[in-house]
């Protein structure tokens, strides 16, 4: 495997123990339907939490999270819509992001963005 795919695969392990330890049950990993992938899906104090994980060994030239633009999102809505219909989910869905980095020491930072951005007409 390469080694930024097991980079990603580590800061997912990272976000997922996070989010244990924070109160949210993990109900679903690396979701693939025809429209894309979502890293991580969760239930939080009653919602539906899509968390969508970047990770970057720098950010010399950007943060993680500024790599989900338009294009991600609609990606992103179009798998939830996929995913509540498999499921048939009736919870209210909130779109977050974790960012995690590695510091100079070869450890990881994460930060969590809640309510990312809001769900649009993904047609």
């Amino acid at each position: 495997m390469a080694e930024h795919n097991d980079f990603g695969k580590e800061a997912e392990n990272f976000s997922v123990d996070y989010l244990a330890k924070n109160g949210y049950t993990i109900l679903a990993r690396n979701f693939y339907c025809q429209k894309g992938e979502l890293d991580i899906i969760a239930l939080y104090q009653g919602l539906l939490v899509i968390i969508e994980v970047k990770a970057r060994s720098s950010n010399l030239f950007q943060e993680p999270y500024e790599a989900v633009d338009k294009r991600k999102i609609k990606l992103i809505v179009q798998a939830t819509d996929a995913f509540i219909s498999a499921g048939n989910r009736k919870e209210e869905v909130r779109f977050d992001i974790i960012s995690v980095l590695k510091n100079p020491q070869g450890q990881l930072e994460l930060t969590h963005i809640v309510s990312a951005f809001e769900a649009f007409d993904a047609n």
